[in-house]
């Protein structure tokens, strides 16, 4: 069986317990980047990495990526944001490095394999390091415990230490500038407690910047925000300064590019921005705002706030909110305006028409009661605004400023509640939902934002050149990869395939390209994956997406309608029949072996048959209510049209 560590890619993937003792017995010096599942491996170190690998060209150094929430030696390490690099020489741990800090990491490895090779060719002895996040041992654990709650607060920002939320914008990112600005970053003092490279929706962007919509560059700044890769940082300073804000936001510059070139030259925007919009970083503009900010793109982040007794730490976390068809139609925008008010930022969002099937499951514990007819008519008569809404305390705060239940009631005893401000006339059924515990909450956010599976392939075009590329985009988009396997089609496969494409005239040149070389197939796994994975391709014509969407996959790497680069499914139906055929019957939750392979299977009469535990859905269930979103946006998805070129399905 290969090792874990022969791989094409950069970084291999330790998944398992089972890779993570095989990668210890590895010959040479491994350098481990230890991550959480929720964030994943560090970005901002990838171009380092490579340029290391490539220089030194040398076959005992070995780069790997290992999640602590499923390696068991990695456990103290769990629900740890800073960046950890571990290195290993023959099984033992000899370093141990945090934060990115890639001069560093750059000057450990060189050194670090000159040593392990030295012990390889004369026979001399490692020196071996203990490190507090691997120490199983009690008594160990009981000796260093100081430096254990050192490290706890070094991913924690307490009442007395600040942090800011900055954003190296899509226009640096796209120049290559974001590892050296995240290096500057640290010269200047500022501590990085948390980082991932994200791309955003025109959604999410239009509700990071809501508090500027009044101003006549929004939607300009909403389409640049959203049109590739941004690299978002939580920072603190090492020094402890009594506030952050202020700091960093010195250390920017003006948000004018030529007023900060006038005045600040030394400034990041003087240095990396080009224009007003394209600036290159964003910094929040007070303590508020950082908060919200941080609630918005780390709702996992462990805060402790100013209120906190007994050394507790207050979590953020989330709730759903549902605004019901009527008042979704009339008061959508000012409901909005008082949850990002109300210091809420918007997880995720989705608009759904639910059928009677789907209210009935999702109120199963009022069905029996007198009202539940007209809250079934009232779910049921327009689309459903679903939100899953991000602060610390989330739960009992929105169900605080929603009021009573009862529509009289909250009229009554707190007119300024949301339920009474928004109440339709003379209806007996409010217009506003919310979880009402924290267990309840994650179950209702499942219902409304289940996990996807789509099938990603990266065609023979951009197998060989880009795939590298294209998998770290995949990873800093947050998706999972839960199958991948590289396979040459033949031709019989080919038309099997595209069998859609049958009769369009097209058809034979794209089974006779698809036949070429191999493809990569991977089945990927997040939140909305289908639309997700669609929009980071791009629109199926290169020429279309380098003007629509110039950070897309396809404007980046395609050269033409036929040659581009990846496909996607286009509807949840489509993803599971193409993944069905090309990996057959797995289970949908199946975690990577190390063949690539899943270690389970089901039939399909188990798929079909079997309800989906967080939602209590079917699959059929769960279908019918993807398609309708899918149906909902399909007409405007990607600027595509279905007969612009050979792959309109794609």
């Amino acid at each position: 069986m290969p090792s874990v560590l022969n791989q094409h890619f950069l970084q291999a993937s330790v998944t398992n317990q089972e890779q993570w003792e095989e990668m210890l017995a590895t010959k040479g010096l491994t350098v481990v980047d230890v991550n959480q599942q929720w964030c994943g491996p560090c970005r901002a170190v990838v171009s380092l990495l490579r340029k290391i690998k490539n220089e030194l060209d040398d076959d005992l150094l070995h780069l790997a990526t290992a999640e602590a929430d499923i390696i068991n030696a990695l456990e103290k390490y769990r629900g740890k944001c800073e960046p950890t690099f571990l290195f290993y020489g023959g099984g033992e741990l000899v370093a141990v490095l945090r934060g990115a800090n890639a001069p560093m990491l750059q000057k450990m490895i060189v050194e670090e394999l000159a040593k392990e090779k030295l012990v390889l060719e004369q026979g001399g002895e490692r020196k071996v390091v203990q490190d507090n996040g691997l120490v199983n041992d009690e008594i160990k654990e009981e000796e260093e415990a100081p430096q254990q709650l050192d490290n706890e607060e070094s991913i924690t920002v307490p009442a007395s230490k600040s942090y800011t939320v900055a954003i190296v914008k899509p226009d640096a990112v796209a120049h290559g500038k974001a590892n050296e600005i995240i290096m500057k970053i640290q010269d200047a003092g500022f501590e990085v407690l948390a980082h991932e490279e994200r791309t955003l929706t025109e959604v999410e962007a239009r509700d990071f910047y809501q508090h500027k919509a009044a101003e006549a560059c929004f939607q300009d700044l909403v389409q640049f925000m959203s049109s590739g890769p941004s690299h978002i940082l939580v920072l603190s300073q090492v020094d402890g300064s009594a506030s952050v804000v202020p700091a960093w936001r010195e250390f920017i510059g003006p948000a004018d590019v030529e007023e900060a070139r006038r005045e600040k030259p030394e400034s990041l925007r003087a240095q990396y921005g080009t224009q007003p919009l394209f600036n290159a970083v964003h910094g929040s503009e007070d303590s508020d705002q950082a908060s919200r900010e941080l609630a918005f793109f780390f709702p996992n982040f462990r805060a402790a706030s100013a209120t906190e007794q007994d050394g507790e730490e207050e979590r953020v976390e989330r709730t759903l909110a549902l605004i019901r068809p009527d008042a979704a139609r009339e008061n959508r925008g000012d409901i909005l305006a008082q949850i990002h008010k109300s210091g809420f930022s918007v997880a995720l969002q989705r608009e759904v028409m639910l059928t009677e099937e789907q209210v009935r499951q999702f109120y199963l514990q009022h069905v029996e009661e007198d009202y539940f007819p007209a809250l079934l008519r009232s779910m049921t008569s327009g689309p459903v605004l679903a939100l899953a809404l991000a602060r610390t305390g989330a739960v009992h705060h929105w169900r605080s400023i929603l009021g009573p239940a009862d529509v009289n009631k909250a009229k009554e005893e707190s007119p300024d509640c949301l339920r009474a401000q928004f109440a339709v006339e003379d209806g007996p059924v409010n217009q506003l939902h919310g979880s009402a515990s924290h267990e309840e909450a994650e179950r209702e956010i499942d219902f409304f934002f289940p996990k996807q599976r789509t099938l990603a392939v990266i065609k023979p075009d951009a197998t060989e050149e880009h795939r590298e590329k294209i998998l770290e985009e995949i990873h800093a988009g947050g998706f999972s990869v839960t199958q991948l396997k590289e396979t040459a089609l033949s031709r019989e496969m080919a038309e099997e395939f595209y069998k859609e494409h049958r009769e369009k005239p097209f058809f034979g040149q794209l089974v006779e390209f698809m036949c070429r070389g191999p493809c990569m197939m991977l089945v990927l796994t997040k939140e909305n994956a289908v639309e997700e994975w669609r929009a980071m391709m791009g629109p199926t014509d290169p020429d279309q997406a380098k003007a629509t969407s110039p950070m897309s996959l396809r404007a980046r790497f395609a050269s033409d309608i036929l040659h581009n680069s990846v496909h996607g499914a286009s509807n949840e139906q489509h993803a599971e029949e193409k993944i069905r055929f090309i990996f057959g019957e797995i289970c949908p939750d199946a975690e990577l072996n190390r063949d690539g392979e899943t270690d389970g299977t089901v039939s399909a009469e188990q798929q079909d048959g079997s309800a989906d535990e967080n939602t209590g859905l079917s699959r059929s269930q769960s279908e019918e209510m993807s398609d309708t979103r899918h149906q909902q946006h399909e007409s405007d998805a990607h600027g595509s049209n279905p007969n612009d070129g050979p792959e309109h399905s794609d």
